[in-house]
């Protein structure tokens, strides 16, 4: 299909097709036309919403929520829907939320990383955000308090996450513009008024695939060390913890993929199908964003460590940011696992 401009007729206009005898895929259809819509809400306020650069970035972020919960779906509710349609939008839509997500990742990792300095330097956090923002160093005066090593860590943070953020921001304006990201756009429009189910749909219900998206978080869950976590020290944590090796912390990635499969099964949830309530899903999913921020943030502390030929002192402030960063680590698999057993 040939790329068409974002602004197009409003989904809502186009009449939706009469309800078919499934009543499990007629559900799924209008899960799927709802987020479609979002989306291409999301997408004309992105280029000329209310409120400038903040509105922008809040419908930044409606387009990737609405972008997960489509791709969320067509990956727990496949079997009702044609797969091959359903795994290349998908890839597609994965595109999207990831390329959209990197700008505002860089920005909040920079925020957390100065908070955390001037939490552990004794000083005052309000002048991190006016850095954040600003996107330059900030005057002397507002780092007073700072030791000379913590003032230089959070310079050289600084310049690299500022950067890495300007190519973030430069891959969206070109993921936006491009033909790609068109073609996305045209077929969430196509699915906003029609939703290709599959021939086997009538036979196929919501509740078992939705049942099974919650064993795979269950056995998931099972293999992660949560006595370990309910530990208020957790002396595996500190193996290869002055590995050269720039690699993942190993004991991250399966709690990464707890994350991933509960956001699958909250959002799995949110198609009608019999389930009770589960308050533990909301402050769980919150422990392991913040556990993945931590992560990530403690990653960057020690990639700048490696920077060649900083001063010492500059290198133990960041060594300090990174063992905090990866407290906090720990701090969220404890929540985690209080919220999850209680």
């Amino acid at each position: 299909m040939a790329p068409r401009h974002p602004d197009r007729p409003h989904p809502e206009t186009v009449p939706a097709p009469a309800a078919g005898t499934d009543p499990d895929g007629d559900d799924l259809a209008a899960y799927l036309r709802a987020q479609a819509t979002e989306f291409l809400r999301a997408l004309r306020e992105t280029g000329n919403g209310p409120g400038g650069a903040e509105g922008a970035a809040d419908a930044g972020r409606a387009l990737r929520r609405s972008a997960r919960r489509i791709s969320a779906a067509l990956h727990t509710f496949r079997a009702l829907l044609d797969p091959a349609w359903a795994d290349g939008m998908r890839t597609e839509l994965a595109w999207v939320s990831g390329t959209l997500a990197l700008e505002h990742a860089q920005e909040a990792r920079l925020d957390r990383l100065l908070l955390a300095l001037h939490r552990l330097s004794g000083s005052a956090p309000a002048p991190v955000r006016a850095v954040v923002h600003a996107g330059a160093p900030a005057p002397v005066a507002e780092r007073g308090s700072l030791t000379v090593g913590a003032a230089k860590a959070g310079a050289l943070l600084e310049r690299r996450l500022t950067l890495a953020r300007t190519r973030a921001h430069s891959a969206t304006l070109e993921a936006l513009g491009s033909a790609r990201f068109h073609a996305v756009a045209d077929r969430v429009a196509l699915l906003a008024s029609e939703v290709p189910l599959a021939p086997a749909a009538p036979a196929t219900g919501l509740g078992p695939l939705a049942a099974a998206a919650e064993d795979r978080l269950a056995g998931a869950v099972a293999a992660l060390p949560l006595v370990t976590a309910g530990d208020p020290y957790n002396a595996q944590a500190l193996i290869h913890g002055l590995s050269p090796d720039p690699a993942p912390h190993p004991q991250d990635g399966p709690w990464h993929q707890v994350r991933l499969l509960l956001r699958l099964h909250r959002y799995a949830r949110e198609i009608p199908h019999p389930a009770p309530a589960d308050p533990r899903l909301r402050p769980a999913a919150e422990a392991l964003t913040r556990h993945r921020d931590a992560a990530e943030a403690a990653a960057e502390a020690a990639q700048a460590a490696r920077t060649p030929r900083i001063a010492t002192a500059t290198a133990y402030a960041l060594g300090v940011l990174h063992a905090d960063q990866r407290h906090e680590v720990e701090a969220a698999r404890f929540t985690f696992q209080q919220t999850w057993q209680s």
